[in-house]
């Protein structure tokens, strides 16, 4: 427990760390822009030169001044959580601090884990928020009634393991349970860090799993990956990686299931990558522009659904047309199933092909788009219309779809 004490003040201090940093940053963008309007501005008028040298050391000054005092604040805010009791759980424990840093790792968790911060979400098997270490005296104390059959569940972008989980709340049973008790299956809920490539993430949950099933209290027969958005992906990506590096778990993989995910990408990723390039045309959108850039790796990734390194080693992320992406074919072997959705009962209807599940489009969720075929089976696929992308966690129709396929 001392550890995860420890890590609960290290959470909690960085976090408040990092609000003030952001705060400067933002200042700094308000003196950028400022400068820039300025700058035009000064460049048309007599003796615009002298007064905007002028200026600009008193908007320096100014923004120098804010952005010190952001920074003096953060460090004795920090002090000020790290002094206080210890608590009981650490903040990545709970729910509502473990939901508010799945989200923060998915904006910016590519630069949280290059400074090595705490706020950074490893992959790992989690069990009441916890994370589990794949050893088997901790998995057995973990899973008390560990079965053959194992059920992986990977949330998506910005996610964590209580998004499967919150049917609870509203008095239904979650996947796993259901899974549990009808089959005899047993759940293991994975968190990761949703700002990292794909790619990365990829790897890191093949290597997590081959530890996993190597150390699991029971022989395991058989392993179904069921991923959410992005999830999907990261299953799809740790399936390539384990096949081409001879890992044994990946030889035990039966299904392959993704609820939502956007194969051929995320139209709504696609939109802001244009728009930052847009925005940096003029001084007075540039700073939009600077934060539309600063998203994470993850996020780009879902533009064309990137699921390994060359699709963005040594390429510029602010390209504006990027290469297509390098197909991964669907692991042999394994049944591939897929749900799709939109928010209107017929995917046919005009805003359910616009809209989708307000997040993935239906071609891009059963990867099929008018360039590329992944090749799914239509008997693998279930449609679920008058619906959106988070009530895919938690629905009658997709379990019955979820207990058919893996029965």
């Amino acid at each position: 427990m001392t550890q995860l004490v420890r890590k609960t003040e290290d959470e909690a201090g960085a976090l408040v760390r990092l609000g003030f940093e952001e705060l400067r940053g933002f200042t700094e963008s308000i003196g950028t822009m400022e400068r820039d309007i300025a700058g035009r501005a000064f460049g048309s008028v007599p003796l615009g030169t002298p007064i905007k040298f002028v200026h600009d050391r008193i908007a320096n000054g100014v923004v120098g001044a804010l952005g010190g005092a952001a920074s003096v604040a953060g460090r004795g805010a920090q002090t000020l959580v790290e002094r206080r009791p210890r608590p009981e759980r650490p903040l990545s424990a709970t729910l509502p601090g473990g939901m508010g840093l799945a989200f923060l790792n998915g904006l910016v968790g590519d630069r949280l884990e290059h400074e090595d911060s705490p706020l950074q979400q490893p992959m790992a098997v989690r069990v009441g928020g916890l994370p589990v270490p794949p050893r088997r005296r901790a998995l057995a104390e973990a899973f008390p009634q560990a079965t053959p059959r194992l059920v992986v569940f990977v949330h998506g972008l910005m996610g964590e393991e209580h998004g499967w989980l919150l049917g609870r709340r509203q008095g239904r049973e979650d996947y796993g349970s259901r899974l549990a008790r009808d089959l005899g299956c047993t759940p293991v809920y994975i968190r990761y860090n949703t700002g990292r490539h794909i790619s990365e993430n990829g790897r890191s949950l093949a290597d997590l799993l081959e530890a996993l099933v190597d150390a699991w209290p029971v022989e395991v027969d058989e392993v179904a990956l069921v991923g959410h958005s992005m999830g999907g992906l990261v299953s799809r990506s740790a399936a390539h990686f384990a096949k081409l590096d001879g890992q044994a778990w990946v030889e035990h993989v039966r299904k392959v299931i993704s609820l939502g995910s956007p194969h051929m990408g995320a139209p709504l990723e696609q939109a802001v990558h244009y728009a930052s390039y847009a925005f940096g045309k003029l001084p007075e959108t540039r700073m939009m522009s600077t934060f539309l850039r600063r998203r994470s790796s993850g996020i780009r990734d879902l533009r064309q659904g990137s699921l390994v390194d060359e699709d963005w080693r040594d390429r510029d992320p602010e390209a504006l047309r990027a290469a297509a992406c390098q197909e991964v074919p669907l692991l042999e072997g394994a049944t591939h199933c897929f749900v799709s959705a939109t928010v209107t009962r017929s995917p046919r209807h005009p805003l359910g092909r616009v809209v989708g599940d307000t997040l993935v489009l239906v071609p891009s969720a059963t990867g099929r788009s008018r360039t590329r075929v992944l090749g799914f089976e239509d008997e693998y696929g279930l449609h679920v219309g008058a619906t959106n992308h988070i009530a895919l966690l938690n629905h009658p129709a997709v379990y019955e779809k979820l207990q058919a396929w893996l029965a």
